[in-house]
């Protein structure tokens, strides 16, 4: 393969994976009308098209999206190759790519990247908050921080950050209106103020502990949103019970804007998983955030 065809593919692969010109003339650092010209040339050399376009989209063709499965291993491959020289020099260095849920912040994630940063200077740090469900493989992100285990080929999870303290709070008028709760079952009689991840379709269960052990329940929602703090304000207007962090419920618990229920029957969350891909082309870059994270796990 020629050096032309090969920085080609690339330009192809990070088109497809970002999903746009634009995007990959950013992660390249290239001009927008260079990447196009480079696919464009390439296509014409293939003989087919790799690429629908219109003014709003960019897509793959069928014959595109076999070429972007069998070229993309590829050329991880030889980013990661290309990495691992990288870090057989004395200081590290690069760029580490990480993506968690905002939640994550407040409670370990801010304290543990600027630790990191401080540490490690010559590395900058890209951390991008959002709980959506990532692809490792085709991303670009070095590790993705998510409250369950991201499960495929060749991938790798610790647990990071602290065990995680949740509470049912509501209103006083609110409780006046509809009554007090004695037991768990009870909620399901209640509105719902309900967490979503994502775009909404996933609610997050409620978490209890019994004489059998942990169980969840899942209230039918009257309001749900992807931010705990949106719930907190919604439960303090008197519109429902919302199961949320403790840590970020406990000013208004105490300002007596709400009150805590059921908090003999709740249980605590797990912690975090730092999910990463195969060890065996790990950067150092990310072998010493691995590292850190595991040792301020291992604190709380």
């Amino acid at each position: 393969m020629s050096r032309n065809n090969f920085g080609d593919i690339r330009v192809f692969v990070e088109v497809a994976r970002r999903g746009g010109f634009r995007a990959a003339a950013e992660h390249l650092h290239q001009a927008p009308a260079s990447v196009s010209e480079t696919v464009q040339r390439f296509e014409d050399r293939l003989g087919v098209r790799l690429f629908e376009r219109s003014t709003r989209s960019v897509a793959l063709t069928p014959i595109g999206e076999q070429f972007y499965a069998k070229s993309l291993s590829a050329v991880v491959e030889l980013e990661e190759a290309v990495s691992d020289l990288d870090d057989q020099k004395d200081e590290i260095t690069g760029t580490l790519r990480l993506t968690a849920p905002y939640s994550a912040g407040p409670f370990f994630l801010d304290d543990l990247v600027a630790r990191y940063a401080a540490e490690y200077p010559a590395v900058n740090v890209e951390l991008i908050y959002d709980d959506k469900k990532i692809d490792l493989l085709t991303s670009g992100i070095d590790a993705a921080i998510r409250s369950t285990t991201l499960l495929g080929p060749d991938t790798h999870a610790v647990a990071v950050g602290p065990e995680l303290a949740m509470t049912i709070v509501a209103s006083h008028d609110y409780l006046k209106r509809k009554g007090s709760l004695d037991h768990p079952r009870d909620i399901l009689d209640h509105d719902a103020i309900c967490y979503a991840f994502g775009m909404g379709g996933q609610h997050a269960p409620w978490g209890f502990d019994g004489p059998e052990g942990a169980y969840t329940m899942q209230p039918e929602p009257r309001i749900v949103a992807n931010d705990m703090r949106s719930l907190l304000h919604y439960a303090q207007q008197g519109l429902g019970l919302a199961y949320v962090y403790r840590e970020i419920a406990l000013p208004y618990v105490e300002e007596n804007s709400v009150v805590e229920v059921l908090s003999d029957h709740l249980s605590k969350l797990p912690r975090y998983s730092l999910n990463y891909r195969s060890k065996r082309n790990m950067t150092r870059r990310l072998r010493a955030f691995v590292d850190m994270a595991k040792s301020t796990a291992a604190t709380h």
